[in-house]
């Protein structure tokens, strides 16, 4: 893998991930450089992000993506991740290139996205990390992917009641979902608690953080699952987010 960082510093990288407890390698700096690099070559046949710049990346996307960590613990190992409505990859590759112990599934609802993830995870040597091409209500329902996973991220643009809907039936009992949320989340909150409940989860109330090297905020609400969610969710594809529960 040949990479020219002369024209790029890592430094805002590297000290972010340092500020959050991550110590990156030169291989896992690379890795996260070519991850630029494909990116940005991509969008421009194909809208995978609207931020581009080489700073804004590095933070918006990349340390944003890490930020969870500072919400649960990821070096626990064998821990099995969800990351659903991955998009370009976010929050779920830079959590794989970061904690490379992890098990992560992107899941995305468009293929060509899913083309592109593939291309990223074979051209940066990742192993422990799978897509799926899927609708979360259809996927929801298979049963190598219900109630399976540990942690459950998303960073999807959806109101808190259906992303719970979308998420937590992926969920096993006493694992988490985290939706990666903007910073005033208060109503949405609110209004998201009884179908976190109906859905067999238990609010765990909202942590925001700030994030690195960006003068900006993260807020992340987190579930706790408690009890299974009922067969008839996730509701047909479309209904969560035309009426959420």
């Amino acid at each position: 893998m040949e990479i020219d960082k002369s024209t790029r510093s890592t430094s805002t990288l590297v000290d972010g991930c340092e500020e959050l407890g991550i110590r990156l390698s030169g291989r896992q700096t690379d890795q996260f450089v070519r991850y630029y690099e494909m990116l940005t070559e991509k969008n421009k046949v194909m809208n995978l992000t609207a931020v581009t710049k080489w700073e804004e990346v590095l933070t918006r996307h990349f340390l944003d993506s890490l930020l969870v960590c500072r919400v649960t613990d990821l070096q626990t190992d064998s821990l099995k991740v969800l990351d659903l409505g991955t998009g370009a990859g976010f929050p779920g590759v830079p959590l794989k290139i970061a904690f490379p112990q992890l098990s992560i599934t992107l899941a995305d609802s468009l293929n060509k996205r899913i083309g592109f993830l593939d291309d990223v995870i074979r051209d940066l040597q990742l192993g422990g990390i799978q897509t799926v091409h899927a609708r979360a209500e259809d996927l929801g329902h298979r049963p190598e992917y219900r109630q399976q996973y540990d942690l459950v991220v998303s960073r999807a643009v959806a109101n808190l009641a259906s992303l719970s809907e979308y998420c937590l039936p992926f969920v096993r009992r006493g694992g988490l979902f985290i939706a990666y949320k903007s910073t005033n989340i208060d109503t949405e909150y609110q209004n998201s608690l009884r179908a976190v409940r109906l859905l067999g989860g238990k609010p765990e109330g909202i942590t925001t953080l700030p994030l690195p090297h960006a003068g900006l905020e993260r807020s992340f609400a987190v579930v706790r699952k408690v009890s299974d969610t009922a067969q008839k969710y996730p509701r047909k594809a479309g209904v969560p987010s035309r009426s959420p529960l």
